[in-house]
């Protein structure tokens, strides 16, 4: 709006905006208007693999209900859409690994990036970094060191712990509470007050495998993977995981054995190799 001197009676007149003003004035609501749009396609998108992806896995936890033995095609069920799927299911919060990209900066470019990955873990081009050294600390005063994957490796392995993971609930034993889906350290305890009311107990024994993470035979964990599962690139993934090695303050240390604590892919493989009788022998 345009008016005249401050003290005259001049009319107010309306001035029709330059076609410059009225661009500026349309392009934020354009950009939002996008984003939303993209938004809402993003949500379908995720909508349809959740649904697909679930498809998926119930065909492999019904194959391993059947005992159909050892899995011998099983990298295929790492499609985009799990890849997408696991990308979302990870803390956008996290520490950022070696390669210092975090949660954000990879949704940035999100279809390009995870297109890329799937293609390099199906092209065998896929390799797996270290992981960034971290300690926090024990309440005995020492300190625990945690392994922190670069992002790309976190989306991988929280993609193969969603196939693995339909496979080993059929295994698992009842008794085994720790790093399950839909289970925990509350659930055993359930368990063990059960069991102490209902049955005569002389004794509890409490033990811990000391630096149990770090200490994992790389061997003895693949034979144990390869009692169930046949397919090689699979196997040769989480080798690339075990063997990817360690950056602490800018040094690289080879891992030749154990499993990094806090990896995404560790739980599963600790409860794998403490899955078998063999291991007990072992340890």
């Amino acid at each position: 709006m345009m008016h005249g001197p401050e003290k005259s009676d001049s009319p107010v007149v309306a001035m029709k905006p330059t076609n410059k003003a009225a661009r500026a004035a349309a392009e934020p609501v354009e950009r939002r208007r996008e984003a939303k749009g993209n938004a809402e396609k993003l949500r379908t998108r995720r909508t349809q693999c959740r649904i697909s992806v679930s498809q998926q896995l119930d065909r492999v936890r019904q194959a391993a209900r059947r005992g159909e033995g050892r899995f011998t095609a099983l990298l295929h069920h790492a499609s985009e859409d799990l890849l997408l799927l696991s990308f979302f299911w990870l803390k956008r919060k996290a520490a950022v690994g070696a390669d210092g990209v975090s949660w954000t900066d990879y949704e940035d470019h999100l279809e390009a990036n995870l297109a890329d990955l799937h293609k390099r873990i199906h092209s065998n081009t896929y390799r797996a970094q270290p992981s960034r050294r971290q300690y926090i600390p024990k309440p005995d005063g020492q300190q625990r060191p945690l392994g922190i994957a670069a992002l790309e490796d976190k989306i991988v392995q929280r993609a193969m712990v969603a196939v693995l993971n339909a496979i080993y609930e059929h295994d698992f034993l009842g008794f085994s509470y720790g790093f399950r889906p839909g289970r925990g350290q509350h659930d055993a305890l359930d368990a063990l007050a059960v069991g102490i009311t209902r049955t005569k107990v002389n004794w509890i024994l409490d033990a811990d495998i000391r630096r149990f993470f770090d200490s994992v035979s790389h061997d003895w964990l693949i034979r144990f993977l390869e009692h169930r599962i046949g397919d090689p690139r699979v196997i040769n993934l989480i080798r690339k995981w075990l063997k990817a090695g360690v950056m602490e303050d800018g040094v690289f240390h080879p891992s030749e054995e154990g499993t990094p604590q806090g990896a995404v892919v560790s739980p599963l493989l600790a409860n794998i190799f403490l899955h078998y009788p063999e291991s007990v022998t072992f340890l």
